[in-house]
């Protein structure tokens, strides 16, 4: 089954209110313009320089999709990646918040942005620890920033060949949106819970999930 097909299956047997954000990570521009004409309306990118590289060679395709910042953002290249990301989902500092902050005032928008939670504790990774006062304390401290807007919440898990063993770190990551959401604070609209990936986002969606980023199920297996 090629891209496209396998792309249209995975949207109609999912639920309308999940958003796929394709992950483009090693993959040609050939790839990608197939899956939007297929009807993909977002793509994320791990790094700068890639998503710089696919945006300038994709030409007007790219204007069809929103892009995300699916990877660790450098303070040293905010400045770029504001000209080339309409949503960051990877904040899990406020110094982070507050330099991509200054960024965005500097060209007078105001940027999306999701907290990245990492709820496996892995020292591998990014994010915040799943403590609900850590993750509070960071959102509320954000309100302040006012050329950001906190749309969500975002979580991978810990790798696993069983899509069962992510289910208590969604289920936990869900509740702190929840929390988080009744909080109502002003300045956050949070309306967006990104996990699940192509292995667990079946798990991610019964666990909560409204937005999935998928690659290799897509895709198929990365060629390097």
């Amino acid at each position: 089954m090629g891209i496209t097909e396998q792309y249209q299956k995975i949207r109609n047997e999912i639920p309308e209110y999940v958003t796929i954000v394709l992950a483009a990570k090693t993959r040609t521009p050939e790839e990608v313009k197939e899956v939007i004409n297929a009807g993909a309306t977002d793509v994320g990118e791990n790094y700068l320089q890639e998503a710089e590289k696919m945006v300038a060679m994709l030409g007007e395709s790219a204007k069809k999709v929103r892009w995300h910042m699916i990877g660790d953002l450098q303070k040293n290249k905010m400045k770029r990646a504001l000209k080339v990301f309409d949503l960051v989902q990877t904040l899990s500092s406020f110094n982070q918040a507050e330099a991509l902050n200054y960024r965005a005032s500097a060209d007078g928008k105001i940027m999306p942005v999701f907290v990245e939670i990492n709820t496996g504790q892995e020292v591998s990774k990014k994010g915040v620890d799943p403590d609900f006062e850590k993750v509070e304390d960071l959102v509320i401290s954000m309100t302040r920033l006012e050329h950001m807007s906190v749309e969500g919440l975002m979580t991978m898990g810990p790798m696993t060949s069983d899509p069962e063993d992510s289910r208590p770190y969604f289920r936990k990551a869900k509740k702190f949106f929840d929390n988080i959401k009744e909080l109502d604070l002003p300045g956050v609209n949070l309306k967006t819970l990104s996990m699940g990936m192509s292995e667990s986002y079946q798990v991610a969606i019964e666990e909560g999930s409204n937005m999935i980023r998928l690659g290799r199920v897509v895709f198929g297996d990365r060629k390097y």
